[in-house]
């Protein structure tokens, strides 16, 4: 066997992306790593040089800098007009994305590619806008620093300490075309600070006292050598997939995420291993029982880990159970991890008689597997903090709940009370109490009722059943005991119960989405037209989602007449289905992205629009009408799998519709023949 044998599906991965390049602009990126470099300065003269040799070159976005030198370059060159937008009183100027592809020159130049776009502007990043450049076949030059990249911004954060809000992600860096590293040694960028070339003298003073020291600068232009390095290590890994395909590596890192204020150092940080050991990046979630309790700020938190983790390339999974660190352990062995990464948070015991921390538990779990403590920036005072607000804001009471405690508690003592009078035991009596807070816990929706149900159980018992009666008194000194044990079991048994409901729930769910999934297969095979399949994969995203559905299918390159399907019956939104509501879901369309509610493109949109698609190929959009609350992982998990099927289905049809059948194909034939048979015949051959 050939040892240097190519790996078939590398290979097409690298054949595919050099398809899509062709049609593609370049982006090249001018990349320092401090402002005052000279980014801005470097790429307009590469400006004039491109359009020396006849290129046509338009500035579409240039931050005003109020730097002489630089804004001498801008003469000569084309300027896109300003896209004035109103905030608060305040008027700002942003890229105006629409003008610049309907110029559509050869090469633009836009400023700032980590810059957050305004409110109403199309995207939320102008990274994003700039990847729509991209795809519309304009070649694009543009600037950042390297305090803006994703993975690095904790890093930059521990050195300067200042935190940085915008950011790319590490793959638009790593997959641009050109990156051009604008360096300077750190004392000439000091001096050029001081003569009044970057800010203005008052800034620059301060900027010098607080940021722009000798070594803050020196330690982050390191940084920036390096990641040129590793992204360099990228391409020439690129390079060997393409020639030879004999390179392989079984590292698999493995993340846990949590909604821990702390997680997204932890997320950046095993992304950075990831791209060092050139492994695969897996994030994981353990949903537990408690995850519907979770408050609304965990939740959010823990969305915005997750969609963190998917930037920096990480591939999110979900598994659901109690013992977190067993499934951690479990999945990791399951899926060939090599390598987990975790928070330090809970690696210490507060005492001897603590139980193990998760960590303890994990490397317990997992002997064989390289567990990474990645240290935590929260405190152990704002963690305490963040647990007591936790607790406080946890607890839900309900006047409901408290009336079934109530009246199961008035029930038991009935039931005990007749126990007396027929001369059964005290045991028999406290049987009677434990089984109502088993009741009880069966019925409520947290476990505070439990404990308050267990407490309310000693205390009646007590003050019906034990001598003298009526007080909360007890003669016999093995009362006391009785109380505790009672107690105990009371409250445990609850506990277990809830326990034990929670994630029965919890199993119902995920099987009924796995039915809903399991269905659609079968739905999407037995229908024959487009419009069953759209029918079927609809009324399935109903019964998974449980919101209105708009499906819109492809039609000449444009959106047709919309679907509409009503989870309640008789009720919609017509405003789902407005001019703008459309003209969002032709963007997805035509660039094969999603779009519109809970995401960073067209957010204002009432629905959330994601592609039907087979690869590049988009036979529809689907728009789900969103209430403000995004998907969880799984969730987004199944319906992504059901567009997957439905685009399947439709792309099956169309085949069908186009490519005629192997009998009409041979009776075209023979027909064909005999024609030609009778025409010789006639002709007397």
């Amino acid at each position: 066997m050939d040892e240097s044998r190519q790996n078939p599906d590398e290979l097409l991965k690298v054949i595919r992306k050099e398809e899509q390049n062709r049609s593609r602009g370049h982006l090249k990126i001018f990349f320092g790593y401090a402002a005052g470099v000279g980014k801005t300065y470097a790429m307009l003269k590469a400006a004039h040089a491109a359009k020396r040799h006849g290129i046509d070159v338009v500035a579409g976005y240039i931050e005003p800098h109020a730097r002489p030198k630089t804004a001498a370059l801008l003469n000569g060159l084309e300027l896109l007009p300003v896209l004035n937008m109103k905030y608060n009183g305040i008027t700002l100027h942003e890229f105006d994305l629409d003008a610049a592809i309907a110029r559509k020159p050869q090469l633009l130049l836009v400023d700032e590619l980590a810059h957050t776009n305004a409110e109403n502007c199309r995207h939320t990043k102008r990274y994003q806008d700039i990847e729509e450049l991209l795809k519309a076949g304009i070649d694009v030059y543009t600037t950042v620093n390297v305090q803006h990249i994703e993975s690095l911004n904790d890093m930059v954060a521990s050195i300067t300490e200042v935190l940085v809000r915008e950011r790319i992600p590490d793959s638009v860096f790593d997959n641009a075309d050109q990156v051009e590293l604008v360096d300077i040694e750190p004392q000439d960028l000091i001096n050029r600070l001081k003569s009044g070339n970057v800010y203005k003298e008052t800034q620059a003073k301060r900027a010098v006292e607080n940021f722009f020291t000798i070594e803050n600068l020196t330690a982050l232009r390191e940084i920036a050598l390096r990641r040129c390095a590793d992204r360099m290590n990228i391409l020439t890994e690129n390079a060997r997939i393409k020639n030879r395909s004999d390179y392989h590596t079984d590292e698999h890192i493995l993340v846990c995420l949590s909604s821990s204020p702390s997680n997204a150092k932890i997320i950046r940080t095993a992304a950075r291993m990831a791209g060092a050991f050139r492994g695969a990046f897996t994030a994981l979630f353990v949903e537990t029982p408690d995850f519907a309790s979770m408050e609304e700020d965990n939740q959010k938190r823990l969305r915005s880990n997750m969609r963190l983790a998917e930037q920096l390339g990480a591939k999110i999974e979900t598994v659901y159970g109690e013992d977190v660190s067993f499934q951690i352990a479990e999945f990791a062995r399951l899926s060939g991890v090599s390598k987990i990464v975790i928070g330090r948070s809970s690696v210490t015991r507060k005492n001897l008689f603590s139980k193990p921390t998760l960590t303890e538990k994990l490397i317990s779990a997992a002997p064989n597997l390289d567990v990474h403590i990645i240290p935590d920036s929260v405190s152990g005072v704002s963690a305490y903090r963040e647990k007591k607000k936790k607790c406080e804001n946890g607890i839900i009471f309900s006047a409901s709940d408290l009336l079934k405690c109530t009246g199961i508690l008035l029930i038991s003592s009935l039931i005990g009370t007749a126990f007396e009078k027929l001369g059964f035991e005290d045991a028999n009596i406290i049987m009677v109490y434990v089984l109502g807070v088993l009741l009880a816990a069966v019925i409520t929706n947290h476990r505070i009722y439990s404990l308050i149900s267990s407490i309310a159980s000693v205390l009646v018992f007590n003050f019906l059943f034990t001598e003298p009666k009526f007080t909360l008194q007890a003669y016999d000194q093995g009362y006391p005991v009785t109380f505790v044990i009672m107690f105990l079991a009371a409250f445990l048994t609850g506990s277990l119960t809830l326990k034990l409901k929670n994630q029965a729930r919890q199993s119902a769910q995920t099987a009924y989405r796995t039915k809903v999934l399991f269905d659609t297969n079968q739905l999407l095979q037995q229908a024959k037209s487009r419009n069953e399949i759209v029918s079927a994969a609809s009324s399935q995203l109903i019964k998974l989602l449980g919101k209105d559905i708009v499906f819109y299918l492809a039609e000449n390159e444009l959106v047709g007449e919309p679907h509409i399907f009503s989870a309640a019956e008789g009720i919609f939104d017509e405003s789902c289905t407005s001019d703008n509501e459309k003209a969002v879901a032709e963007w997805v369309l035509k660039n094969n992205k999603h779009a519109g509610a809970t995401t960073e493109t067209l957010s204002n949109a009432k629905c959330l629009y994601l592609a039907v698609r087979v690869n590049s190929q988009v036979y529809g959009v689907v728009g789900i009408v969103m209430n403000g609350q995004p998907f969880d992982a799984f969730e987004k998990s199944v319906l992504l799998s059901i567009l997957g099927e439905c685009a399947l289905a439709l792309e099956n049809e169309k085949n069908a519709r186009v490519t005629p059948s192997m009998p009409a194909l041979l009776n075209t034939h023979v027909e064909s023949f005999s024609d030609s048979l009778k025409q010789d015949l006639e002709k007397g051959i």
